[in-house]
């Protein structure tokens, strides 16, 4: 089993991680990534923590009669940001978990 000094430096350890985490949500929440969609008509952007932050339309877009044409867009450029953002806040977090936490394993 665990020697006491050993779960206390863990207990360091698991609460270091823990601050550092909380750091890099923040840092991530400032950080953003701006898609496009339609040929760059459609511009959708989220930050880090995969929050829609902005939509640009080109005018030329807005036809009232392609209405669903433009919802698709709007879509498509927001579900790439939002890709885009997951991935980056993934590549942030594993960078702090490397070596503390076990493959496979996820922390939310």
């Amino acid at each position: 089993m665990f020697n006491k000094p050993n779960m206390q430096q863990m207990m360091r350890q698991v609460q270091k991680l823990q601050e550092d985490m909380a750091k890099a949500q923040q840092e991530l929440a400032l950080k953003t990534v701006t898609e496009e969609a339609g040929g760059g008509m459609i511009k959708a952007t989220v930050n880090g923590n995969s929050e829609l932050i902005s939509i640009v339309l080109d005018p030329a877009v807005i036809v009232p009669d392609d209405k669903e044409v433009l919802e698709d867009l709007i879509v498509a450029a927001v579900n790439k940001a939002v890709s885009i953002s997951k991935k980056m806040n993934e590549e942030e977090m594993a960078k702090l978990t490397k070596g503390v936490i076990p493959p496979g394993m996820n922390i939310p």
